[in-house]
């Protein structure tokens, strides 16, 4: 299976999405918080990302869904900044901080292709909402020098419609985060009570894109895999995430339901957050997707999954 984003350039339609996307720089409207900064000339709004993206590190990951991962790796760049700035954050250095190296699209590129060479599966973009634009533009430098693994949208769910509708054709793998169900817990975290709503549309849109997770020989190819959280003291929006995960999305969705929430960042502030959560939320948790009806799981989760 060819990557999209190859046919997308070769059309010509990759650069119309990447004039677009520098043009919303100008005005930035890339994601809900609706800035409206000129990054273009270098002003920073809520991501604290100007005009270039800042690569924190990159590099095989083998953390990652084991469809991702294979025998070489994600191949996984991880930008600073961002648009959600969750309070617990688990790479709280890396998104609340602009503190990393620069890059020009040419650079970028040589990324990707680094990565390739390296043998990684897919080029994995951790935290991208705000860089849209410079991953749009850094493409062909690399489609030209033989990029052509599948590309990696490793979100938190809070985007906006226009935006993912311009990654339409680009983008093989979404990979988002859905966080919170609730609006008090996503206005207490991360300052944003519109995050569910949001994600709910994101997640939508993303599926109308690439459908459920399709896998060969082991590796992801193209799909919707959906991450999940579960945050101490909130198994009811676990529950509701599930649900919704099953009933409008669909029930073959590829979701990482996460037991690995730890204090990080300044969750030590919020009560709630000072805790791990228990074997007995995580086992919960667990039940409530196949309550709902998901019938994948990724395979860390599957003797647990099917044992409850």
């Amino acid at each position: 299976m060819r990557p999209v984003y190859i046919e997308t350039y070769e059309r010509g339609l990759l650069k119309k999405k990447i004039e677009r996307a520098l043009a919303w720089m100008k005005k930035c409207t890339l994601c809900p918080r609706m800035c409206r900064v000129n990054r273009a000339v270098g002003e920073r709004g809520f991501c604290l990302i100007g005009r270039s993206a800042v690569v924190a590190s990159y590099g095989p990951h083998f953390g990652e869904e084991s469809p991702l991962v294979g025998r070489y790796g994600s191949g996984t760049i991880f930008f600073c900044g961002c648009n959600l700035m969750c309070t617990f954050c688990q790479n709280y250095e890396i998104s609340h901080t602009a503190d990393g190296f620069t890059v020009s699209p040419v650079q970028l590129a040589e990324i990707m292709l680094e990565l390739q060479r390296n043998g990684c599966h897919n080029i994995n973009f951790v935290t991208p909402t705000h860089v849209v634009p410079q991953i749009l533009e850094s493409l062909p430098h690399a489609i030209e020098r033989g990029l052509s693994v599948p590309l990696v949208f490793n979100c938190g769910g809070y985007e906006r419609i226009p935006a993912l509708k311009l990654l339409e054709g680009v983008i093989d793998i979404y990979m988002p985060d859905f966080k919170f169900w609730s609006t008090d817990s996503s206005a207490r975290w991360c300052q944003a009570p519109d995050y569910p709503r949001r994600a709910r549309e994101a997640l939508r849109e993303m599926y109308r894109q690439v459908g459920d997770l399709t896998i060969r020989n082991g590796i992801a190819l193209r799909g919707l895999l959906v991450r999940h959280l579960v945050m101490p003291g909130c198994l009811e929006e676990t529950r509701e995430i599930m649900n919704f995960l099953a009933r409008e999305i669909s029930p073959h969705t590829y979701v990482n339901v996460m037991d690995q929430y730890r204090p990080c960042g300044n969750a030590y502030r919020d009560p709630q957050l000072r805790r791990r959560i228990t074997v007995e939320e995580f086992v919960k948790a667990l039940k409530y997707a196949k309550d709902a009806g998901i019938t994948r799981l990724d395979e860390r989760r599957t003797a647990l999954f099917w044992s409850i």
